[in-house]
């Protein structure tokens, strides 16, 4: 016999659908409203091109770096014994929370021509703003704290006693990581990355600041609202949120791959060693 629903979900459920209708509403509005001729028209434009090929590199690039330089950091959090964690941890939280503008002040001020490395780089030519480099310093600077959370989170939340039974069984670290801590962790790490990638790419604030030029997507959606206004900054929004989709899609297949692989990786482990 199926049960009723309760009384506080029933509340509940009547005041957070208020805010999820906030959330999905704009979305379903730009649908309905679609013009898919002039859109299509629009993003066949080559400046258009030219931003979602600079956005597409640079965020792939931005990725790359985070993962790379992020996983391992986060890794660090979670395992090591450091002193002043806490005040750590709340340092890689706070570009989440700067505004962009303000974000892409700072950076302009250590990186820019007359900054802090910025300066010494110049008399060697070499500029890391106005240029792609500066998109990529702008995007790890707002999205790196998604990936490095993330990791943080998704290896605390692996079992500590399975790293112990493997280092019983003789497994370096290196291999604790490797063959246990990171299959068990990957899945909220993966989610991390696609979360940053999708931080990255949709920019703004901090990239208006370092690096106007060239164009990335949400920069050419901010030029096509000046000079079109609404109508014409609408076919590259939508093209935004396509992207975001599918990304977040792709996340939530990933993570059901990988919790499927995960499940049999510490066995494997185990089994490795005992062979």
């Amino acid at each position: 016999m199926m049960q009723r629903p309760r009384p506080t979900l029933l509340i509940f459920g009547a005041i957070g659908s208020l805010l999820l209708l906030n959330l999905v509403l704009p979305i379903a509005n730009l649908l309905i409203q679609a013009d898919w001729a002039h859109w299509t028209a629009s993003l066949r434009d080559p400046r258009a091109g030219d931003a979602l090929r600079t956005s597409a590199l640079t965020s792939t690039i931005t990725v790359a770096i985070m993962t790379l330089f992020g996983v391992p950091l986060g890794y660090v959090l979670a395992r090591g014994r450091l002193p002043f964690k806490q005040l750590l941890i709340s340092l890689v939280f706070l570009p989440m929370v700067v505004p962009g503008l303000a974000g892409g002040i700072l950076l302009l001020l250590t990186f820019g021509p007359y900054g802090t490395l910025g300066g010494p780089l110049s008399a060697w030519n070499v500029a890391l703003t106005g240029n792609p480099a500066g998109i990529v310093l702008a995007q790890l600077y707002v999205s790196s704290p998604f990936v490095i959370i993330s990791a943080l989170v998704a290896f605390t939340s692996v079992d500590p006693k399975l790293e112990m039974a493997a280092a019983l069984l003789g497994d370096s670290q290196w291999q604790i990581f490797r063959r246990i801590s990171l299959p068990l962790a990957w899945p909220g790490i993966a989610a991390g990355v696609t979360l940053a990638w999708i931080r990255a790419l949709g920019e703004f604030g901090a990239t208006m600041i370092v690096a106007y030029n060239p164009h990335t997507l949400p920069v050419y959606l901010w030029v096509k609202f000046e000079s079109n206004g609404l109508k014409g900054a609408l076919p590259v929004a939508f093209l935004l949120v396509v992207m975001a989709a599918v990304a977040v899609a792709i996340s939530t297949l990933l993570g059901r791959l990988n919790k499927n692989e995960s499940s049999t990786a510490v066995p494997g482990a185990v089994r490795g060693n005992l062979a």
